[in-house]
């Protein structure tokens, strides 16, 4: 009978397998970005469902809209950073805006909105901040110095 299980060759021989080695590492990090992306999806998720949680879909009808594509944009970071962590670091300081924006917009996307709304789109923005400011860290800690 013929063997036809795959052989599979020694992957130290590769000569790719240094710098394979090297990069994946240096995207990894130390897999410190596992303890950012989580709480930024959750973060993004809360965004969206906030209208619901706070009740303020009948009174805030435009912040309604805003903070659920506010929170799936935040929410698509955090998965763009946790699939191509290389190539979305970049985008920590976006984070940064968002969260920023997260805490002006009561007053400009809303129509005088009442304390709990403007408390809600503040905590949401300020971990934005707080979190895009750690994805940056990460960022730096982990590209490769010159």
């Amino acid at each position: 009978m013929a063997n036809v299980s795959p052989t599979r060759g020694d992957m130290t021989g590769h000569p790719d397998a240094s710098e394979m080695r090297d990069r994946y590492a240096r995207v990894l990090g130390g897999r410190d970005v596992a303890l950012v992306d989580g709480p930024v999806f959750l973060l993004g998720l809360y965004c969206a469902a906030s209208p619901w949680i706070v009740h303020y879909t009948t009174s805030q009808p435009a912040l309604v809209t805003h903070n659920l594509i506010m929170g799936i944009a935040i929410g698509l970071l955090a998965l763009g950073f946790t699939r191509a962590p290389e190539r979305m670091y970049g985008l920590s300081w976006a984070m940064c805006a968002l969260g920023v924006w997260m805490i002006i917009s009561p007053w400009i996307v809303g129509e005088s909105p009442d304390a709990g709304v403007v408390w809600n789109n503040i905590i949401i923005g300020a971990l934005a901040v707080v979190l895009g400011l750690v994805c940056a860290g990460t960022a730096a800690k982990a590209s490769p110095r010159p």
